[in-house]
């Protein structure tokens, strides 16, 4: 394994983990700013109130996703294990 195959396999490693975690990370963003908003502008100011909302969008995406992430997840452990049998030389 040459240096540019190890720098390939890093970026494709974050790339993976930005496609992984992107939905969850932004729609829990979106929807804590949603929340925060309404939050001030009724001035609740009630700390449980943006974690269920949160939870629950944030459970729904990843239900919706689950199939795009477990592929993503799969083909990426392919690629990494073609490597492994490749440098091993088997």
């Amino acid at each position: 394994m040459t240096d540019s195959d190890a720098i390939l396999l890093i970026r494709e490693s974050l790339a993976v983990t930005l496609l992984v975690g992107g939905p969850l990370m932004l729609t829990a963003l979106v929807v804590g700013l949603v929340v925060s908003l309404l939050q001030a502008l009724t001035q609740v100011n009630e700390a449980s109130l943006i974690f269920v909302p949160k939870l629950l969008a944030v459970a729904g995406v990843a239900a919706l996703v689950a199939p795009f992430l477990g592929r993503t997840l799969g083909d990426f452990a392919r690629l990494l294990f073609d490597r492994i049998v490749a440098v091993g030389g088997g």
